[in-house]
């Protein structure tokens, strides 16, 4: 068993509740966007094991340190993830075939600041997009996501409210 803490579109900023709501988790992943190596480091500092994906806003030292996709297997659950992805009946094209092609079990996806928890029933697979957790942005309230993966299920989904975005123009 596992428990899992999904983050995205930090955009630079660490927010001291990631701290509190991730100290359960065994892994910690991160969807892209992470903003600055030090918010990176900071996440690696956390957990057991950190992955990550680079963003279209994160610099070259972050894309030399992260893969622009990553796929893995946590438990027996074939895991996909990365940044700009889209969601069931709209991905991406950029991943379009690789997914018709070889459905995950689990895709997660970040950019669009819109948290999302669907199942894809054509494809056999959860999307999971856990919003955006910094201040850069319109979305009004900052997110994450907890879940638990025990084999090939998933259990105790959770969503976290960080609280307001107040940079909201």
């Amino acid at each position: 068993m596992k428990r899992i803490g999904i983050v995205s579109d930090t955009h630079g900023y660490w927010d001291p509740k990631y701290e509190k709501y991730f100290a359960e988790c065994d892994e910690i992943w991160h969807a892209g966007d992470i903003g600055s190596v030090e918010v990176a480091d900071k996440f690696e500092a956390m957990a057991p094991l950190f992955r990550a994906v680079y963003g279209n806003c994160d610099g070259y030292d972050l894309r030399a340190r992260y893969p622009e996709v990553l796929r893995f297997k946590c438990e027996d659950v074939d895991v996909m993830i990365k940044h700009i992805g889209g969601y069931p009946g709209n991905y991406d094209r950029s991943v379009v075939k690789m997914i018709y092609a070889n459905p995950p079990q689990l895709f997660i996806a970040g950019h669009s600041h819109i948290l999302k928890v669907k199942y894809d029933k054509t494809l056999n697979l959860l999307h999971i997009n856990p919003g955006a957790a910094g201040l850069m942005g319109w979305q009004k309230e900052r997110t994450l996501v907890r879940l638990t993966i025990e084999g090939n299920k998933f259990t105790d989904c959770d969503v976290v409210t960080l609280g307001e975005n107040k940079s909201v123009l």
